[in-house]
């Protein structure tokens, strides 16, 4: 895009070997590209005046910087404090690492909503969609592997084989905004694993050999299984594979959560943005910040602060860190209820990315405690409380060694229980393990392992299992 690059090139005619060719195609032949970005941040946005820098900088000074921008994430979305708040972390990004080995540490924060339909998760995907200086939304069901990362075709002039980047590709440096995750097939979400973690995608089809660059965010969203999040099902809600669960930093469960004074304040607010409405125009309802002025702010920060862990801050972290690791006394106080969930590197980096980008919000250079205190509490109540209540228990990424064991003593019972080609009641062969004094979750977190795997499948309207391998 030209607000990222700069092209030198000259203007040529189409190839005139043959005289009889009634049709020549004209094109630019590119003699030189440079990246016009600068600074830490990536986002080459617009030019801004001196007094516009004096404006964001005196902004970045002020105490509420932080409400004031989650405020101004989708103001006529009533609600979703700590989701919008969350959201505000993923426009801003931590800060990238570039290692004396070679290696590289993502700084862009990818961000999961999970839950019931008609919980405004697509609008504020659309409104991400245009606050974020880049940004690309597609939908799950119309999206596939190569539309996401890159494609090989074959150019209809030359009859070579070129390669076209997908909607991953054409975010570098922003946003991706992935609406119906759950309707993509698992083979394509499975081929944006390396875009998600290392922000690379590498290619090697007709004999072309690369690797392109996805330095992106992914803020993808997702309804339940059975359409509605049931609670008694906690597990059977989701139907993701733990690797793509793993890669995301944030993941918040929406729920309809039928409240009549929630229900009374949502009716005045929606009815209010209906009545207030102007049928002709398109009219923006303003927060705090302005849509323009949001998305100047958002360039300018990550164009111009890269900030990094302070002393105080990484130390306090590093405990918080243990703590949770050995499910101390202090931490199941703070959390309410015990955890029973093994705290990995790849979330401790998550709790690092979230706080940087707290402080890029402030222009600070250094992250400190608050910040760190802040990316704790969102990291709390968004993947610890949902992993916490059970509702991402289904994936191996937060079982603990017993219950890991205990699972596949039920496999390997089930598999003794029916042969290959066989099949018995789903409510017999549950109520007998449950005589066992085995848990009715456990037992259908194994049937739906080994759905998924292909090793059993339902027959007769789902009454019946029959295996077959």
């Amino acid at each position: 895009t030209e607000e990222n690059c700069v092209l030198l090139e000259y203007f040529q005619k189409g190839p005139q070997e043959k005289s009889n060719i009634g049709i020549r195609a004209p094109y630019l032949r590119v003699v030189g590209i440079a990246v016009n970005t600068e600074g830490a941040g990536r986002v080459g946005g617009t030019m801004l005046t001196p007094d516009e820098e004096d404006m964001f900088r005196h902004l970045a000074s002020s105490p509420n910087i932080y409400e004031r921008i989650a405020s101004s994430i989708a103001p006529s979305i009533y609600g979703f404090a700590d989701v919008k708040k969350a959201i505000a972390c993923l426009l801003f990004g931590g800060s990238v690492k570039r290692l004396p080995d070679g290696l590289r540490r993502r700084g862009d924060i990818n961000l999961l909503l999970l839950g019931d339909p008609g919980t405004a998760k697509s609008q504020l995907l659309k409104f991400v969609e245009r606050v974020a200086p880049i940004a690309v939304y597609t939908s799950g069901k119309g999206s596939s592997a190569a539309g996401l990362t890159a494609s090989v075709i074959r150019d209809p002039s030359t009859r070579s084989f070129v390669m076209e980047g997908g909607a991953m590709v054409l975010a570098d440096g922003g946003v991706v905004c992935i609406d119906e995750f759950d309707k993509m097939r698992e083979d394509d979400r499975v081929a944006i694993h390396e875009a998600m973690e290392q922000q690379t995608i590498s290619i090697a089809k007709a004999g072309i050999t690369t690797t392109l660059n996805s330095r992106c965010s992914v803020l993808a969203a997702a309804n339940s299984v059975f359409g509605r999040w049931d609670d008694l099902k906690a597990s059977e809600n989701i139907d993701f594979m733990p690797t793509i669960l793993s890669r995301f930093d944030m993941i918040f469960i929406v729920k309809d959560v039928h409240d009549e004074k929630r229900d009374s304040t949502l009716a005045k607010h929606v009815i209010g943005i209906h009545m207030n409405a102007e049928p002709t125009a398109e009219k923006t309802q303003e927060g705090e910040l302005s849509l323009s002025m949001l998305k100047k702010y958002i360039s300018f920060c990550r164009d111009k602060c890269g900030p990094r862990l302070s002393d105080t801050a990484a130390e306090k972290l590093k405990n918080r860190y243990v703590m949770m690791r050995n499910g101390t006394r202090e931490h199941e106080q703070e959390s309410v209820k015990k955890s029973n969930i093994p705290i990995t590197v790849r979330q401790l980096e998550a709790i690092v990315r979230i706080a940087e980008s707290l402080a890029k919000m402030q222009l600070q250079p250094f992250a400190t405690e608050w910040h760190v205190d802040e990316a704790l509490r969102l990291f709390q109540v968004s993947t610890l409380d949902a992993a916490l209540s059970g509702d991402l228990s289904g994936a191996e990424e937060f079982q603990t060694q017993d219950e890991h064991e205990m699972l596949l003593r039920i496999e390997g019972q089930m598999k003794r229980r029916f042969a290959i080609g066989s099949q018995v009641s789903e409510h017999s062969i549950v109520q007998d393990f449950v005589k066992q004094k085995y848990p009715e979750r456990a037992i259908y977190k194994v049937l739906h392992y080994m759905i998924r795997r292909g090793e059993i499948q339902h027959r007769m309207q789902r009454k019946m299992l029959y295996r077959i391998k």
